[in-house]
C-alpha cells in the first residue's frame, strides 16, 4: 500500500517508496520477514538476537516483543506461517549447560502475542548448527528445514567437515524427525568459500522439496520427491562462483552471496520454474564489481540456464545481500538487495528488481529513502528478506546510521510500481477521468466475488479524509460511486482512493485542482 500513518514514518522530497522504521532496539540485524498469505495486513518479522516484530496493518506499524524460551533463542532467525495460520519462529539455540549452537528451535505461536517453548531439531552433540532456514509445504502443510553442520565450527582441521541437513515436521512444529545429511560432498569448517552453507529449502508443484547451497563443489543443488526422506545420491552441479561466496565488500564486517531458492507455484505461465539467487564478482575478480545473478531451471532442477544478472547497471559497482521470494498469486519474482551504483565511495543505498517473464528480464527501481555508510567494525548479518503475496510486496534491511543499526520495511504495492500487470484478483477499481479534476469525480469499481468492501480517500501524509463505503457487505458486479472533495473541506492537492476487502487492496493516485 502506498498510504500510511504520519505517526511512524517520514517522508523525504526524493523518496519514491515510504520507508518504514520497524526496530532500533538492540542494534537488529538478520532480519527476516513473512506475509500472512490468508491476511496481508498482517505480518511477522525478526531479528537478531532474540526480537521478533507484528503488524496488524500492512507493515505500516510494528509491535517488538523479545523472544524467549528455556532453550535459549541465539539468533538466525526465520519466520513461517502455515496453512491454518499458525506462525513459527525458529532460531539457533544453546541451553544452559550444553554445548554452543547444539540444536536448532521452533517455537509457535496462535496469535503472534504468546509462544510455546520450542521444539528442539538437529540435536547431534558436540557438532554445531548453524543458519537453518524454513519453509511450508502448502499441499500437506509439513514444515521442512534445511541448515549447516558443523562438526567443528571454525575449525581449520581437515578431518572435520560442514554439511548440509534436513528435518521435517508432520504436526504442526511439535516433534521433527531426525536429521538427514542430504549434500554429496562435505565442505571444512571455516564458515568460507569451502564450507557448505546457503541451504533455504522450497517446496514444488507437486510437493517436492528443492534446495541449493553453496561449498567447494561450487552452486549445487538437490531434490527429494518423498517428503524428505529420500535425495539425489549426485548433486547437481548449477554453476560456479568466481571469487567464492565469502568476499570482501568496503565497509562491511562480512559479506556473503549465499544462494536462496524458490519455486513457481502458481497458476502463472512459469508454474514449476526453480530459481536459485546469489551474489558473485564474477564480472571482476578483484571485488570491485559484485552482481547478482539468477538460475533457473524448467525440468525440475536437471538443468540449469547460464547464470543471469539481476542488476541492470553498468559495470563497477557492487550489489550485495540479496534475497529473492516469488509472488505465489502471480508468480512474479522480486529480489532486494544493498546497491552501489550511483556512488564512488561506500554509501549505499537499497535496490530491488523484479522480473514478470519467468526470470528472463528484470526491472529495477530503488526502494530506500537515502544512502547509509556501514563500518566494517559493526556486524551487519547475513542476509536481507523480502516476502510477497498477491501484489503486496515487503522487503526488510538492515541500516546504519551512526554506528547504531536498523531495521526497516518499505511500502511496496506492485500496482503503484509500474512493473505490475492485471491478474486474477478479488475486485478491480478503474482510474477517475478526467484526472486531475476541478469539482466532483467517478470511482468505478468491480467485484469478481461477494466481498466486505472499504473505500476511502487519503491524503499525501496516510490520513484518511473520506470513506465512501466502510465494512460494506456488496454481491459480485460492478459499482459507481461518486466522490465531491468539497463536501469533505479539501483544498487542491493530490489523493489516493483506496479499495480494500479480502485480505486484497488496490490504490489509484487522483489530483483535485480546484
Amino acid at each position: 500500500m502506498l498510504f500510511f500513518l504520519a505517526s511512524s514514518i517520514s517522508i523525504t522530497a526524493n523518496a519514491q517508496y515510504v520507508n518504514i522504521l520497524i526496530s532500533d532496539v538492540d542494534n537488529p540485524n538478520e532480519p527476516s520477514i513473512y506475509i500472512n498469505p490468508k491476511n496481508t495486513k498482517q505480518i511477522i518479522a525478526g531479528a537478531n538476537m532474540n526480537s521478533y516484530y507484528f503488524s496488524y496493518d500492512g507493515g505500516q506499524t510494528w509491535n517488538r516483543n523479545p523472544m524467549s524460551s528455556t532453550l535459549a533463542v541465539a539468533g538466525d532467525p526465520c519466520l513461517v506461517i502455515d496453512t491454518s495460520g499458525y506462525l513459527y519462529y525458529l532460531h539457533l539455540s544453546s541451553p544452559s549447560m550444553s554445548a554452543w549452537l547444539d540444536r536448532i528451535v521452533c517455537q509457535k505461536s496462535v496469535n503472534g502475542i504468546s509462544w510455546n517453548d520450542g521444539a528442539s531439531i538437529g540435536l547431534n552433540n558436540p557438532k554445531q548448527q548453524d543458519k537453518e532456514w524454513a519453509c511450508v509445504n502448502p499441499f500437506n502443510n509439513e514444515i521442512y528445514v534445511t541448515w549447516t553442520q558443523f562438526d567443528s565450527y571454525g575449525t581449520a582441521n581437515p578431518a572435520k567437515k560442514s554439511n548440509i541437513m534436513f528435518s521435517k515436521s508432520s504436526d504442526q512444529g511439535e516433534n521433527w524427525i531426525s536429521s538427514i545429511q542430504i549434500n554429496e560432498v562435505p565442505g571444512d569448517c571455516i564458515d568460507s568459500d569451502n564450507t557448505t552453507e546457503g541451504a533455504v529449502p522450497a517446496v514444488g508443484p507437486n510437493g517436492e522439496i528443492y534446495v541449493s547451497w553453496a561449498g567447494p563443489a561450487g552452486l549445487v543443488f538437490d531434490r527429494s520427491t518423498d517428503g524428505g526422506n529420500t535425495w539425489l545420491d549426485q548433486d547437481i552441479f548449477v554453476s560456479d562462483i568466481p571469487g567464492g561466496w565469502d568476499y570482501s565488500v568496503p565497509g562491511i564486517f562480512r559479506a556473503n552471496g549465499l544462494p536462496v531458492t524458490c519455486c513457481d507455484i502458481s497458476n502463472s505461465p512459469f508454474r514449476g520454474n526453480i530459481y536459485i539467487n546469489w551474489s558473485d564478482q564474477r564480472s571482476n575478480p578483484d571485488g570491485s564489481d559484485v552482481d547478482v545473478w539468477l538460475a533457473k531451471s524448467t525440468d525440475g532442477g536437471n538443468t540449469w540456464s547460464t547464470p543471469l544478472r539481476v542488476n541492470n547497471d553498468p559495470p563497477g559497482r557492487q550489489q550485495f545481500f540479496t534475497w529473492m521470494t516469488v509472488d505465489q498469486v502471480t508468480g512474479y519474482l522480486w529480489f532486494v538487495f544493498y546497491d552501489r551504483r550511483n556512488y564512488t565511495d561506500t554509501q549505499t543505498d537499497v535496490w530491488m528488481a523484479v522480473s514478470k517473464d519467468g526470470g528472463s528480464t528484470f526491472q529495477n527501481f530503488k526502494v530506500s529513502e537515502s544512502p547509509f555508510i556501514p563500518n566494517q567494525n559493526v556486524f551487519f548479518g547475513d542476509y536481507t528478506c523480502i516476502s510477497a503475496h498477491s501484489n503486496i510486496i515487503r522487503p526488510i534491511w538492515t541500516r546504519l546510521d551512526d554506528d547504531h543499526l536498523t531495521i526497516r520495511t518499505a511500502i511496496i504495492d506492485s500496482l503503484m510500481t509500474g512493473f505490475a500487470e492485471e491478474v486474477s484478483i478479488p475486485f478491480a477499481i478503474e482510474q477517475n477521468f478526467p484526472n486531475p479534476f476541478s469539482e466532483s469525480t467517478v470511482f468505478s469499481f468491480k467485484l469478481n466475488v461477494p466481498a466486505l468492501i472499504d473505500l476511502s480517500v487519503y491524503d499525501m501524509m496516510g490520513n484518511k479524509v473520506a470513506t465512501l463505503i466502510s465494512s460494506e457487505s456488496l454481491p459480485y458486479g460492478k459499482y459507481i460511486k461518486r466522490f465531491d472533495p468539497a463536501q469533505y473541506n479539501l483544498p487542491s492537492g493530490v489523493y489516493y482512493f483506496s479499495l480494500s476487502g479480502i485480505g486484497a487492496n488496490r490504490q489509484r493516485k487522483i489530483v483535485y485542482q480546484k
